[in-house]
């Protein structure tokens, strides 16, 4: 079992920046990959960013390209998200995800999940 913790949401204003973190434990393999997804009330959940597990290949979201930044440091076992000019459509729950093998944006490829942590984005 593998287990994701994440932290570092909030409220924040439109324009402004969060890091979210997600720190894994237990059965973490040498080859997992990472993922960011991320659900608004109403909505179904989304892919946000994924990256490999040496950190060569990173996959983003149309809709955060050029704003978010997913990046990982296997010393610690932990995947950032780094935020930045939020908008309030990005009001979401986020969740992190992992996964054996390479990065991938399918939702349902993922194995482990953390429980989310909201970010909300006023205007």
């Amino acid at each position: 079992q593998v287990q994701l913790v994440e932290s570092g949401g909030g409220l924040v204003q439109a324009g402004g920046s969060l890091r979210l973190s997600c720190a894994a434990s237990g059965r973490t393999s040498s080859n997992y990959a990472m993922g960011w997804f991320r659900q608004a009330p109403g909505k179904e959940r989304e892919f946000v960013a994924a990256i490999s597990w040496g950190g060569r290949t990173t996959m983003h979201a149309l809709s955060v390209k050029g704003r978010f930044t997913i990046s990982r440091d296997n010393a610690k076992n932990t995947v950032l998200l780094q935020m930045n000019s939020l908008k309030p459509e990005d009001t979401a729950v986020y969740y992190c995800a992992s996964k054996t093998g390479p990065a991938v944006t399918t939702e349902n490829l993922y194995d482990y999940w953390g429980q989310g942590t909201q970010v909300t984005v006023s205007s």
